[in-house]
């Protein structure tokens, strides 16, 4: 009896451990070239303390692809005045709106 109780542990701490090793990491950031506006840094742990889960977005507003690769999501700030993109939460009611807000995300 004392092995099979011996056994269970061990395989439940195995669970554990490999699905701890197979968590997608909180808190990934992503960088944006704006050009001669600096880079725009995104912070899914700024995101995630205001309540976002990565689903909120992906794949809903935004493709699962890096800046820069085939397939990413490519956009402007008219774009995202517009409500597409940052601007489905950036909007001043949901989150910050842009106009007047540009070093909040731009860093030169």
């Amino acid at each position: 009896m004392k092995k099979i109780a011996a056994i269970m542990v061990f395989v439940i701490a195995i669970v554990f451990v490999v699905g701890a090793a197979m968590a997608v990491p909180p808190g990934k950031t992503v960088k944006f070239n704006a050009g001669a506006m600096g880079t725009v840094t995104f912070s899914g742990s700024v995101h995630a303390k205001a309540g976002l889960k990565c689903s909120d977005c992906h794949t809903k507003i935004f493709p699962m692809k890096a800046p820069g690769t085939p397939g990413a999501a490519k956009f402007t700030m008219s774009d995202i005045r517009a409500g597409k993109y940052c601007g489905e939460c950036h909007n001043g009611k949901k989150a910050f709106a842009p106009n007047g807000n540009c070093t909040k995300c731009h860093k030169m």
